[in-house]
């Protein structure tokens, strides 16, 4: 379990089809003060296994579906990924809850600076991804937690506000427009669905079918869960 809050940026090499070399600036980078071989270390919003560690980073696997479905994949060699250790219990949750387990991806639409933040917005939302975004939302962005601004009624496109210091301490400053992102959506709206869907065919007299098979936003917010 994360929170959101990138601590480091590291840099990404491909081993060999499904191994992954992650390296910090310095071997005293504060991702890299507690790190243990098995620990759980958010990788752009993935979460990775630490299997080997270096001086100065750690290597980890991804399986193919983690490949398939996440950027890292697509990521070049010496790209800058975001880095989060995994929560410690008693730690501070500054962001929201994130699992790492990205549901899919989302391209960059524009970064514009705005007074004192910047606003970001995304478009082509893989479709799992865009049913959990709604306004006022939280979402993981290559693992950092936002809050969605503006959205879309299908979720397809979407756009958030950012602080500088989120910008620049984290991989959003990198990112060019029609890059590829991770998303992951708010776990606790993953379960409102389910349990709507599983209600709904539990009470069919109770609920239409289209909202048992896949609840719209509009069949949320008329029962109270939006």
């Amino acid at each position: 379990m994360f929170t959101g809050l990138v601590q480091s940026i590291g840099q990404l090499q491909h081993l060999g089809p499904y191994q992954l070399k992650i390296t910090c600036a310095t071997s005293r980078d504060r991702i890299l003060t507690d790190i243990a071989f098995g620990d759980s270390i958010a990788v752009d919003g993935v979460c990775l296994t630490v299997e080997k560690i270096l001086s100065n980073g750690f290597v980890a696997s991804a399986s193919p579906e983690t490949l398939n479905k996440s950027t890292l994949g697509k990521v070049l060699d010496n790209g800058y990924v975001n880095l989060e250790p995994s929560l410690r219990v008693g730690s501070k949750i500054g962001g929201h809850f994130v699992t790492g387990h990205v549901d899919g991806t989302a391209q960059l639409d524009r970064a514009e600076r705005v007074a004192n933040a910047w606003e970001i917005s995304f478009k082509h939302l893989s479709p799992q991804a865009a049913r959990y975004i709604v306004s006022k939302g939280s979402v993981a962005v290559n693992g950092i937690s936002l809050t969605v601004a503006d959205c879309s009624l299908s979720g397809d496109w979407f756009s958030a506000a950012v602080i500088p210091v989120t910008y620049t301490d984290t991989n959003l400053q990198y990112l060019q427009s029609g890059d590829w992102v991770n998303l992951e959506g708010d776990v606790l709206g993953k379960y409102v669905e389910k349990f709507v869907r599983v209600g709904a065919k539990a009470n069919p007299a109770q609920a239409d079918a289209g909202s048992a098979a896949d609840p719209s936003l509009a069949f949320l917010v008329e029962h109270g869960y939006v």
